[in-house]
């Protein structure tokens, strides 16, 4: 029996973080570190933002938890913000990545049979794909890996098209197909971002065959790739948008958005939750969102990217280990020739924390905020060690 009383469900790293402050965090040893994780995509205003803490602090001595029967101004402010800074009419708060796209999935389905009257109820996604751990969430997940052990899966779902191949995709559309969800890069599945006119090519699909796109922005979403949504780097508006992560700087929040008449799809009744949309969590939204906007963040993360794709482009030149950087914005892989999982904890000991994106790519994801200097300090060291590897590699026999 192990001596702690949590299941054993992650393969965690041998560090335990106590402190966070804007791009930097703390072991229970006092050791620091510089994070290029961001719990993975959700700090985007880097640990413990003053005005996220402030709204919390003030929302503290008001009121905590409302049950969604009754009003919530939060809720509703939370909600219009979102809509004004997107192509969306309307949003369902709940607590999770898994959850919104959840809901989405169940939007998609209700929206083509009650309001268009149609048998259809599929969803199509990619290879390589993460969309959640839910049974419907990993069943939609293009990785069997997620899938072991939960059978039998769900039905309703096409996940083993090759992204970028629309013949394919085009060949996997039936009479009862309701969606297409999609992320703009696959972050869990390589940090392999989505050729412009492929995305083109699938709106015009679903066009034509009356089907809903949707586009999973739970990594993406609230100014990680440059834009304060993934989408708006294309001339494509989705049906549904799905949010988590960065949206509430570290509270447990999801979001799924929905334009036009699509929004019909839900009626009271049809989809619900207890603890989505609570006033706590639409303080910390609201303040997030709010500081987004105030601090020009998403431009200021749109260039931090190009700065280090840029450096890390001039200093993994011609390293013999190192097959391609991608990425868009602060969503980084660097595709390496070899498993990086030791050069991940490599890092980790030397005080930088990074994360893989599948066995050979090293993913990075610093805060929005991350300075020139943070990121020098972190090219630098990822520069070094792989320079380091590919001299050991020269000299294995």
């Amino acid at each position: 029996m192990s001596e702690s009383a949590l299941f054993n469900t992650y393969a965690s790293y041998p560090i335990t973080l106590v402190k966070g402050k804007g791009s930097r965090v703390w072991d229970d040893k006092g050791k620091e570190y510089l994070d290029f994780m961001s719990g993975l995509a959700v700090a985007n205003l880097g640990h413990a933002p003053d005005s996220v803490k402030d709204a919390l602090v003030a929302q503290l001595d008001q009121l905590w938890h409302v049950s969604n029967l009754f009003g919530n101004p939060n809720k509703e402010k939370a909600a219009k913000l979102l809509v004004e800074n997107s192509c969306a009419d309307a949003v369902f708060f709940c607590n999770s990545g898994a959850e919104a796209n959840e809901a989405a999935i169940k939007l998609a389905r209700r929206y083509q049979q009650k309001v268009k009257g149609v048998d259809r109820y599929e969803v199509i996604t990619f290879k390589q794909s993460f969309h959640g751990r839910t049974l419907a969430t990993l069943t939609a997940t293009g990785q069997d890996k997620v899938k072991e052990g939960f059978q039998p899966l769900p039905e309703g779902f096409r996940y083993d098209i090759p992204l970028h191949d629309i013949p394919a995709l085009e060949a996997a559309i039936n009479e009862h197909t309701a969606a297409i969800m999609l992320e703009l890069v696959q972050a869990e599945g390589g940090v392999i971002p989505v050729d412009p006119q492929f995305l083109l090519d699938v709106r015009a699909l679903c066009d034509r065959h009356g089907l809903l796109l949707i586009i999973d922005e739970i990594q993406t979403g609230m100014g990680r790739t440059g834009k304060l949504f993934a989408y708006q780097h294309y001339d494509v508006e989705p049906d549904i948008i799905t949010l988590a992560k960065g949206i509430a700087s570290g509270l447990p929040v999801g979001a799924m958005l929905a334009k036009g008449d699509v929004v019909n799809g839900f009626v009271p009744g049809a989809h619900a939750t207890t603890f989505g949309g609570t006033p706590l969590a639409m303080a910390a939204v609201i303040a997030t969102i709010e500081t987004f906007l105030k601090d020009n963040v998403v431009a200021r993360a749109e260039e931090a990217g190009e700065y280090l794709i840029a450096q890390l482009q001039e200093k993994l030149a011609g390293v013999p280990i190192v097959d391609q950087i991608r990425g868009k914005g602060l969503i980084i892989g660097i595709l390496c020739k070899e498993p990086v999982a030791e050069l991940v904890s490599e890092l980790h000991r030397r005080g930088l924390l990074v994360v893989t994106a599948g066995p050979n790519v090293i993913r990075l994801l610093p805060s929005l905020i991350v300075t020139h200097e943070e990121i020098d300090t972190a090219v630098n060291q990822i520069a070094a060690l792989l320079t380091e590897q590919a001299a050991v590699n020269s000299v294995s026999p």
